[in-house]
C-alpha cells in the first residue's frame, strides 16, 4: 500500500493498481491523517478541520468515512479483526503506514538526509521528481491544508536549491539553467535562487549572463524591496568579475543540520524547528547550541546575548531532554552576562536570565543551582515588566512557571501564572506562548481535581496549536485525555481500567517519537503504577518497563508486589528526596504508600509534611498526563502510620 498527497490524494496497491477511496470527504479524511504524521487526530479536531459549520450528525459522518476508508485501504481484513492501517486511538484516528510508504513523508526524509549528506543527492532529484503538483491539490478549502501547502511548497523549493546546489559544489549543474531560471522568474524574491542561476550559467561557460542575472536581483532587490543583495550575491558577483567564482569540489551552504549559517539565521531556524518535534525537535536543540557557540566566537558581546536570547520557545516540562546541552546554553548565558556587567541593556540579560531560567530545569539542578535558576526567574520578570515587552514577559513568565517547582501543593500559584500568560498573550497576539497558557493552565486545573476545566484548556490549545502548527500540543493534550480516563476508570460506572491503560498505551505511542526523552523515559510505567493505586492492586512488576529517572521511588513498591520485604525495606531506606518538579507529589505519596505498607513511621511522617500543603491536589496529576489518584487518601495513611509510630 502506498499513499501518496504531493499532487491529489491518492492510494495505490503493491502492484500499482489505484484505490477507490471514495468521495471527496473520503480523500479528505485520509490527507488530513497523512499531514498528522503518524500521531493521533482527535474526532473533535477532524469534525473542525472537515467542516466550517459542522452538521449536527458530523461525528456520525465521519464514523461512516473511516469506516469506508477501512474497507478501501483494508480489503482482506477479516471481520471483527482490528484495523492495522487506519486505527482507533484514544479520542481519535491514525494512520499507522511505515514513512517510506508515504510520498511526502518520503521527500521529507531524503530532503533531511541530502542537508546532512551530499550524496543523498540522487534521491533528492527522485524525490523532487515525484511531486505531481501542489501538495493535497483535491482538498483546495480547508485552512489546515492550506497550512501545509505552504510549508511543504517551501520546503520543495528549499530541496530544488539544494540539489542544484549540491550539484554545481560537485563540478556539476551547467543543465540546470533552465530550472534555475524558471525558479527565479516564479520566486523573485528568493535570494539563493538567484545566486544558483548565476553560478549554472557562469559553469556554463556564460559569464556575461551570469553577471546580468545578479545585477537584475540587484536592481529588483533595490527597486522593489528598498534592499541591497545579501552578503552571499555580494561575494558570488565579485568572484565572477575576478575569475574566482566557487571552483568545482568547493561547497558552499545551504540550509539544514549541520551546516555552515550565521547564528542569527541557524538560531532562527532553530526557533521554527522546535515547534516541530520529532527529529526536528532535536536538531532544532543541537543547532542551537552551535549558533550561541558561533556566536561567542566572534567575540562581539551584543550578538552573543542576542543569540542566546532568541531561541525563546516554550517549554512546559521541568526535566531537561539533553541535560547536558541545557547546561552548556545555561553557562553560555551565564558567561555573557557577566561579561555584560550589571549596566548591560535590560532587553539583553532579561532575555540572558529568562534563558537561565527556562533551561535550568528543576528536575536536574543542585541546591544552589535550583537557587540561581530561581534568582534569575525573578530578575527576568522584573526587568520585562520594567521593559513592557509583552513577548519578553510572556519568555520571563515562562521561566517563573518552571522555576515554580519549589514544594508540593503551588497548583493554585501556577496556575495564576498561567492566567497571566494567557491574558497577556491573548492581547499580544503571540500564539505559541498563548499555548503554552493553555497548557499550564490544563496542568494547575488537572493537579486541582477540576477535570472539566483542564479539557476546555486542553481543546483550546488543540485549535490553538493548529492555527500555529504545532503538532507537538496533540501528544500533551492525548496524555491529558488518558490521564482523564485513569480517573474516571476508579468511579462507579466508569470506564474499565484496562480501557484507561490502552489510552496510556495510545499517548505513549504518540509520545515516543516527539523528540522529549526528558518527558517520556519513565513516564508510562508511572502511569500504569498509578493506575494500579487508583484500583487498590499492586505495582507492576514488568522487568521490560523502563522507569526512567523514577525508578528509586517506583522499586520499593515493585519489591513488595514481588513479596521480597526485606529488599523493599532496604530500597525504601536508600530512597532520596523527590526532585522539585512535576512528580514531585506523584513520588512523595509513592514513599509514604511503601513506608506504610513497611511499617515504617519515620519515613511515613516525612512524606505527610512534605504533602501537608498538597492535601487538595491530585498526585501526579500536575503534569496532566497522569494521576495516582487524590494526596488526601495517601496523606490520610501516612498521618496515620506517623501517629502509630
Amino acid at each position: 500500500m502506498r499513499i501518496d498527497v504531493l499532487g491529489a490524494a491518492r492510494a495505490l496497491r503493491d502492484d500499482g493498481s489505484p484505490v477507490d477511496l471514495g468521495g471527496p470527504r473520503h480523500r479528505e479524511v485520509l490527507a488530513r491523517l497523512v499531514a498528522a504524521e503518524g500521531r493521533m487526530v482527535t474526532t473533535d479536531t477532524l469534525v473542525d478541520d472537515l467542516w466550517t459549520d459542522p452538521p449536527v450528525r458530523a461525528v456520525g459522518a465521519l464514523r461512516t468515512f473511516v469506516a469506508a476508508l477501512r474497507r478501501a485501504l483494508e480489503p482482506d481484513r477479516p471481520p471483527r479483526n482490528p484495523p492495522c492501517v487506519l486505527v482507533t486511538e484514544g479520542p481519535g484516528y491514525a494512520l499507522r503506514l511505515p514513512r517510506e510508504d508515504v510520498d511526502v513523508h518520503r521527500f521529507q526524509d531524503t530532503l533531511a538526509r541530502a542537508r546532512r549528506d551530499s550524496g543523498a543527492v540522487t534521491d533528492l532529484g527522485a524525490a523532487l521528481a515525484a511531486w505531481r503538483g501542489p501538495a493535497y491539490a483535491d482538498v483546495p478549502g480547508s485552512a489546515w491544508a492550506q497550512r501545509e501547502r505552504t510549508r511543504l511548497e517551501e520546503l520543495r523549493l528549499e530541496g530544488v536549491e539544494l540539489h542544484a546546489r549540491i550539484l554545481l559544489d560537485s563540478g556539476e549543474g551547467a543543465g540546470l539553467v533552465a530550472e534555475l531560471g524558471a525558479l527565479v522568474a516564479e520566486h523573485p524574491w528568493r535570494e539563493p535562487a538567484w545566486g544558483l542561476l548565476a553560478r549554472a550559467l557562469y559553469r556554463a561557460g556564460r559569464q556575461a549572463d551570469a553577471l546580468a542575472t545578479l545585477r537584475r536581483a540587484r536592481t529588483m532587490l533595490v527597486e522593489q524591496l528598498g534592499l541591497d543583495p545579501g552578503a552571499d550575491l555580494q561575494r558570488l558577483e565579485r568572484g565572477i568579475l575576478n575569475g574566482s567564482a566557487p571552483p568545482e569540489g568547493a561547497r558552499t551552504t545551504w540550509t539544514g543540520p549541520g551546516v555552515r549559517l550565521g547564528p542569527r539565521t541557524t538560531v532562527a531556524l532553530a526557533r521554527t524547528l522546535a515547534l516541530a518535534g520529532g527529529d526536528a525537535l532535536v536538531h532544532s536543540r543541537r543547532d542551537r547550541l552551535t549558533a550561541a557557540q558561533a556566536a561567542e566566537h566572534t567575540g562581539d558581546l551584543s550578538l552573543t546575548a542576542r543569540i542566546i536570547g532568541a531561541y525563546d520557545v516554550p517549554a512546559i516540562w521541568s526535566r531537561a531532554d539533553d541535560p547536558e546541552q541545557s547546561r552548556a546554553v545555561v553557562a553560555a548565558a551565564e558567561r555573557t552576562l557577566t561579561a555584560l556587567g550589571p549596566d548591560g541593556p535590560a532587553d539583553l540579560s532579561a532575555r540572558l536570565l529568562a534563558t537561565v531560567a527556562v533551561e535550568s530545569r528543576s528536575a536536574d539542578l543542585s541546591g544552589t543551582e535550583l537557587k540561581r535558576a530561581q534568582q534569575a526567574a525573578r530578575q527576568a520578570e522584573a526587568l520585562a515588566r520594567d521593559l513592557t515587552d509583552p513577548a519578553l514577559l510572556a519568555f520571563a513568565l515562562n521561566g517563573v512557571f518552571l522555576q515554580s517547582f519549589t514544594r508540593p501543593g503551588l497548583a493554585a500559584v501556577r496556575d495564576r501564572i498561567g492566567a497571566e500568560i494567557l491574558d497577556l498573550t491573548t492581547r499580544h497576539e503571540l500564539p505559541n506562548f498563548a499555548v503554552l497558557g493553555r497548557l499550564v493552565r490544563l496542568q494547575s486545573a488537572s493537579a486541582l481535581g477540576d477535570l472539566d476545566a483542564a479539557a476546555s484548556h486542553a481543546k483550546a490549545a488543540e485549535q490553538l496549536a493548529a492555527a500555529t502548527e504545532a503538532p507537538l500540543v496533540s501528544v500533551l493534550t492525548g496524555w491529558f485525555r488518558a490521564r482523564a480516563t485513569a480517573a474516571r476508570s476508579a468511579e462507579p460506572g466508569g470506564p474499565t481500567a484496562a480501557t484507561a491503560a490502552a489510552h496510556y498505551r495510545a499517548a505513549e505511542d504518540a509520545l515516543r517519537t516527539a523528540g522529549m526523552p526528558g518527558l517520556y523515559r519513565g513516564l508510562f510505567p508511572l502511569a500504569l503504577l498509578g493506575l494500579r493505586l487508583l484500583h487498590d492492586r499492586p505495582a507492576p512488576t514488568d522487568p521490560h518497563l523502563d522507569w526512567g529517572p523514577y525508578q528509586p521511588w517506583a522499586r520499593p513498591l515493585v519489591l513488595l508486589a514481588q513479596d521480597r520485604v526485606e529488599e523493599a525495606r532496604a530500597a525504601l531506606a536508600a530512597v532520596p528526596e523527590p526532585p522539585c518538579d512535576h512528580m514531585q507529589e506523584a513520588l512523595w505519596c509513592l514513599t509514604a504508600r511503601a513506608a506504610v505498607r513497611l511499617g515504617e513511621c519515620g519515613i511515613a511522617a516525612r512524606a505527610e509534611a512534605a504533602l501537608r500543603d498538597a492535601r487538595a491536589e491530585h498526585a501526579g496529576a500536575a503534569s496532566g498526563m497522569l494521576t495516582l489518584g487524590p494526596v488526601s487518601r495517601y496523606l490520610a495513611e501516612a498521618e496515620a502510620c506517623a501517629g502509630a509510630g
